[in-house]
């Protein structure tokens, strides 16, 4: 099934390689907005000018991006942002197929519920462990690896590949948001989020709301002459949960397989600022899943309306309304074209490269989380996401991947790179 050409760039898949550039791209703590992140685009910029690319490695306007209409959004706090892709110079005149990651890593937490230090990566077996492992240190060398092999095989390919590797995928999206604006284009587009051996082919979208519930202060032992703002919030908490079951009746059949496909998740609440007082102010601040195909607009109006519609029902609340801002990340949701070639593609290869055969079958779904997968789609690049690793525990102290998985999705990925751009 694999013809000549694709044997001899398999051939050049290093896999003892593979698993070191793993261990040393989690050794660099890449938070997002840190300056290790930052480190990591230049350390990843030294390895696509060894590959031979053309290599674009730029600083980022941020007051240029922030204000523009359709910035997406972003939490962290930051004082630059590198932009970074590599392409490759020889191609002909066919399309350009675009391997896309983000360098970024969230905080990984408590210390003490790791087993070590989360940026030294512990190996057991095949599996290696550390935060960032699966998301997606691991997806950033299945695109390195796939990439050197067809460089190190020699093939001359009709058209060109462009790595994007971005920051900021996990607050909003603003490295990917950059590197659009900046004109890197492709025709084709897969990143390599972690997807457990499926082809992610639509994102939810996930908005980042604020609400601000006011009370009125007063002496602990004197709450009757006060209001709580703890208290004043608890009905717009079932009231938000009411409107997360009514959006998530009847999801589209490619997010019929999650449990919540748009959840809707209070991940903060701020309140008081000593024991014995009433607290007169209560900040709770979340996410609003978005439905495929949902306006970011639309979503808002009714997460408004419902907060709304709670503070008119609650005497408090009618005369001291709840107030309703989104700040940070704001991500649409995004969907590969119906129809498309590439997940045919995927799988062919994918069946190939393993062994399965034809009878192969990734399955095609969507996923409930926002990711850069909107923006790509959205800049008219067909997108879809296929990596190593499980979401599952992608942001926990369990974080891991195994280096089989990674060798998979770099064959993959390379056999998919010929058949799609083809050779000369």
């Amino acid at each position: 099934m694999l013809s000549d050409v694709e044997g001899a760039v398999l051939a050049e898949i290093d896999e003892a390689g593979i698993g070191r550039m793993l261990l040393e791209l989690i050794s660099v703590p890449s938070v997002t907005g840190s300056a290790a992140e930052s480190e990591l685009q230049h350390l990843l910029a030294g390895r696509l000018e060894r590959l031979g690319l053309d290599v674009d490695l730029w600083s980022m306007d941020l007051d240029e991006l922030r204000a523009h209409p359709g910035f997406p959004g972003a939490e962290a706090e930051r004082e630059e942002a590198w932009g970074l892709v590599g392409v490759t110079p020889d191609g002909g005149d066919g399309p350009t197929f675009v391997l896309q990651g983000h360098v970024d890593v969230v905080p990984p937490g408590d210390p003490a519920s790791w087993a070590g230090d989360p940026f030294v990566p512990r190996v057991s077996g095949d599996v290696v462990h550390g935060r960032g492992a699966c998301d997606m240190k691991a997806g950033l060398v299945a695109h390195l690896a796939a990439l050197a092999a067809i460089r190190a095989a020699g093939v001359r390919l009709r058209g060109r590949v462009g790595v994007h590797f971005v920051v900021g995928e996990e607050d909003g999206g603003l490295g990917a948001f950059g590197t659009l604006r900046r004109g890197h284009r492709g025709d084709v587009c897969v990143i390599t989020e972690p997807t457990g051996g499926a082809l992610v082919t639509a994102n939810a979208g996930a908005l980042t709301f604020r609400i601000t519930v006011p009370g009125k202060a007063a002496h602990g032992s004197a709450r009757d002459q006060g209001v709580s703002a703890i208290d004043a919030y608890v009905p717009l908490h079932r009231a938000l949960s009411r409107l997360e079951a009514e959006r998530n009746r009847d999801p589209h059949p490619l997010m019929a397989g999650h449990p919540i496909p748009y959840a809707l998740s209070v991940g903060t609440l701020r309140a008081g600022d000593w024991a014995s007082s009433v607290p007169d102010l209560l900040v709770a601040e979340g996410r609003l899943g978005v439905r495929l195909g949902e306006d970011p607009g639309k979503a808002r109006a009714a997460f408004e309306r419902c907060v709304a519609r709670a503070c008119a029902e609650d005497p408090w609340l009618r005369a001291h309304p709840a107030t309703v801002t989104w700040p940070g990340g704001q991500f649409a949701s995004g969907r590969l074209p119906e129809g498309h070639p590439l997940p045919g593609v995927m799988r062919e290869a994918y069946g190939d490269v393993t062994g399965a055969g034809a009878g192969c079958r990734l399955p095609e779904q969507g996923a409930p989380y926002g990711s850069d997968l909107r923006l790509y789609t959205g800049a008219g690049i067909a997108t879809l996401q296929f990596g190593p690793g499980d979401i599952r525990v992608a942001h926990s102290a369990r974080e891991r991947v195994a280096v089989a998985e990674v060798v998979a999705v770099a064959r993959t990925l390379a056999v998919t790179v010929l058949r799609t751009l083809g050779t000369r």
